[in-house]
């Protein structure tokens, strides 16, 4: 057998079994592409583009087209692609998840699919998780594509709209996923083709899939536009929350990380802001700003979620300890921070567009991922994406040991053990990697190590070339390195000369994870490629994800534990407890996921008729159409909504409604208005004129002149309503969790809210179209009169 220890794989096996049979052929290819010349095996890049034109299938040239992939990279790279990396290559055009731990060279990898995918012309995209990841493997891996012919280009903030332009009509584009997030809906708030850059998606392959799209899903990409802050607001609200008592003000809510205000609470900011209802549409603003003071107060800890520097708040990436210079929090949230922090106010960042991570990467017709660590969420990635996730044998069998966990009664003693592990470990010359899950965490776990007078390195908040630095460094011997998250550093820890005599890499996890899977990202960092290592965690029943999702079991469990001198609980339901909480948690957090989705999906489908009506305004030949369609529903909307459900009407209301049609419609000789009629009678009567009214719309837009006009100016309005209408739902969605105090379910209500708001602000839009036309129009008939 090929891979004697592909046992293991068994969930994948039958998958496995049918792709091996690819390889062999692949492999039976190598030898006669050795006796091509450069310029004969790049031959093969237009060969392999005709005979998809001509009807053969990607899974047909596949093989050849893996070979020739290989055979440039040994050439270009001195690099040959091992079976292994074939088999991922394989399984990633498909579109699933390939799962292959650290140093088995996904970088490599990617190679082959992306190749294989720009074939059919319509663009691949190679989503990494940071720039310099980007640029590395643009300028590593492009040179292999750029050799076969193919364009390879590079997609970064701030780069010029042709720059971009030319990065997406590359064959192979590299980036970061936020950026291409950022771009298409900066594209859908663009007022010119010209400056659109993006092509229509068609195959995304995502390095690090788990932490882009489960890991940074959380947060929705939102673009905002500077907004006059109330800073005096912002201040007071921030003074006033300091005073409020968790149950007695306000309700904070640990799983899910959510606030709210109780009665009393409420009343407290009706007694200060001297307000008589805070849920008044006219207080909106102010529960808007208190609701934001609260979340500052509760939810975001300096030196955890920010820090502070030169009087700036800096957001702290929670995956790599990193502040992230020039992101903020947007609907006010930054600056109740900064009130927090006795800070100068900044402008507020206004919402102009957003969409989540989920919805975005969704519209990729094909989408594929790397990581080494997926399986334990394949059931998100096949619900979310349709992603199934294979198993990828290793190139050599994994003899890294991974020992149980050790259990501490307090946080204290599990920190002593550390420090006292650590430099038992460190006596020997063996290199030890101390995982945290924070930078709080890890300045704790260094005042321990000096107080044991060891000397070690601390990677976080560093930037990009001393974390390559340090990350290279931590294989030597007699290296310390503490380092917060290790997913997505994109370097190997290469082992310095004898240390794999010594046992290999120690990992030394210090708090377990919110999921399994970013544990398993840290145990990974050893034992690549057949190294030896070692990985452990040890973990103390205070850390704060037992606090925040078994109070109640901890209690219990505190009780009957027992530990020795050093703090060491003995008793096997502590690491029951530890594994039963972990679960929970990772349920929690996808059932938080799942609901930010579902509140989005409500806006996602809004986002795509908006911006669908937007393209057709932008790019349409039809725009006559597209103007009349939005005008010829408008007089019906407006008679209906002056009818009682019995189809009657106040004669009073009608002269209203007269009026209403007649502010963009000639109505003068509608003869049903001084007497009570029916809603059909009314209609009658006005339809046959709408019907004119049309005709004389369709004319003007005949006039180049006027149909410009009328373009720019209506996708100005759309781009003002939607607006308005974004932060309508921002409302909705910050007072939807307290429905379900009224027995109601929030989830419904959000929805019917939702359309409600949506038909009221599609409604506003179709009328201030009707009023530009009419204007026109009037101002039309002036000129042709000689009025003007």
């Amino acid at each position: 057998m090929l891979f004697p220890f592909i046992k293991k794989f068994s969930t994948d096996q039958k998958n496995l079994t049918k792709i091996l049979k690819e390889v062999k052929v692949i492999n039976s290819i190598e030898e006669t592409l050795h006796s091509l010349s450069d310029d004969q095996l790049k031959m093969h890049t237009e060969s392999f583009r005709n005979r998809l034109t001509n009807g053969e299938t990607i899974v047909q040239i596949r093989p050849e087209a893996f070979a020739v992939v290989r055979e440039a990279s040994r050439r270009v790279l001195g690099l040959r692609h091992f079976d292994v990396q074939l088999i991922g290559g394989i399984v990633l055009s498909e579109g699933s998840i390939a799962e292959m731990p650290t140093g088995e060279g996904k970088t490599l990898v990617a190679s082959l699919p992306s190749y294989l995918r720009a074939l059919e012309g319509n663009g691949v995209h190679v989503i990494t998780v940071n720039e310099y990841l980007a640029k590395r493997d643009r300028e590593l891996i492009g040179q292999i594509h750029e050799f076969l012919g193919l364009s390879v280009g590079l997609n970064l903030p701030m780069m010029e709209v042709p720059e971009k332009r030319a990065a997406y009509a590359a064959d192979i584009t590299y980036g970061v996923g936020s950026e291409f997030g950022f771009d298409f809906l900066r594209d859908n708030m663009t007022f010119s083709e010209e400056t659109r850059v993006q092509r229509p998606f068609h195959f995304a392959l995502v390095d690090e899939v788990d932490s882009v799209l489960i890991d940074e899903a959380k947060t929705p990409l939102i673009i905002a536009g500077k907004t006059d802050v109330h800073a005096n607001l912002s201040n007071l609200s921030a003074k006033l929350v300091k005073s409020f008592k968790e149950d007695k003000d306000y309700l904070y809510d640990v799983q899910t990380k959510s606030v709210s205000f109780t009665e009393e609470g409420i009343e407290r900011i009706e007694l200060f802001f001297s307000v008589d209802n805070l849920y008044d549409l006219e207080h909106q603003t102010l529960y808007h700003y208190m609701l934001q003071a609260l979340r500052a107060y509760i939810m975001f800890k300096r030196d955890v979620d920010y820090i502070v520097s030169n009087g700036k708040v800096l957001l702290i990436d929670m995956f790599t300890g990193r502040p992230m210079e020039g992101r903020t929090l947007s609907n006010g949230l930054h600056q109740a921070i900064e009130a927090k922090e006795g800070l100068v106010v900044t402008e507020e960042n206004k919402t102009q567009a957003s969409i989540t991570i989920q919805n975005y990467f969704r519209m990729y017709p094909t989408i594929a991922g790397m990581t080494g660590t997926a399986k334990t969420e394949e059931k998100e990635f096949q619900e979310l994406y349709q992603m199934n996730v294979t198993q990828i044998p290793t190139n050599k069998p994994i003899i890294r040991k991974d020992l149980e966990d050790q259990i501490f009664d307090t946080i204290d003693a599990k920190y002593k053990a550390v420090s006292k592990k650590v430099k038992e470990i460190h006596a020997t010359g063996q290199p030890v990697l101390i995982g945290t899950t924070s930078i709080l965490q890890s300045e704790k776990v260094a005042e321990y190590l000096k107080k044991e007078k060891l000397n070690f390195e601390i990677l976080n908040a560093k930037s990009i070339q001393q974390e390559i630095s340090l990350i290279s460094l931590a294989g030597q011997k007699n290296a310390i390195t503490v380092a917060t998250n290790m997913a997505g550093r994109g370097t190997d820890i290469v082992l310095g000369e004898g240390v794999a005599e010594l046992g290999g890499l120690y990992v030394l996890g210090t708090e377990r994870h919110e999921s399994r899977r970013i544990d398993n990202q840290l145990k990974g960092r050893a034992g690549r490629q057949g190294d030896p290592g070692v990985s452990e965690f040890f973990i103390s029943i205070e850390d704060d994800m037992f606090i925040r999702f078994a109070d109640e079991e901890l209690v219990k469990l505190q009780k009957k534990v027992k530990s020795d001198e050093n703090g060491l609980i003995t008793n096997k339901a502590a690491t029951e407890f530890v594994s039963r909480t972990q679960r929970i948690c990772e349920g929690a957090n996808y059932g938080m996921r799942e609901y930010n989705l579902k509140l989005d999906n409500v806006l996602n489908e809004q986002r795509q008729t908006i911006y669908k009506l937007r393209d057709q305004l932008l790019f349409g030949d039809e725009i006559n159409q597209t103007f009349l369609r939005l005008i010829k529903d408008l007089p019906e909307h407006e008679i209906a909504y002056f009818f009682d459900r019995d189809g009657t009407i106040e004669v009073k209301d009608l002269a209203v409604l007269h009026k209403v049609l007649s502010s963009y419609m000639p109505t003068e000789d509608i003869p049903v208005w001084e007497m009570v009629v029916s809603e059909d009678d009314v209609l009658k009567a006005v339809l046959p004129k709408v019907d004119q009214y049309l005709v004389e719309v369709d004319s003007l837009l005949e006039r180049a002149t006027e149909k410009e006009q009328l373009r720019l100016y209506l996708i100005q309005v759309v781009d003002q309503h939607w607006l308005r209408h974004m932060e309508s739902m921002e409302r909705l969605k910050e007072g939807i969790g307290m429905r379900s105090y009224a027995q109601e379910d929030p989830m419904r209500q959000f929805e019917r809210e939702a359309l409600e708001l949506f038909k009221l602000m599609t409604y506003s839009l179709e009328r201030d179209i009707a009023i530009e036309v009419g204007k026109l129009i009037q101002h039309h008939q002036k000129v042709t009169r000689g009025d003007v």
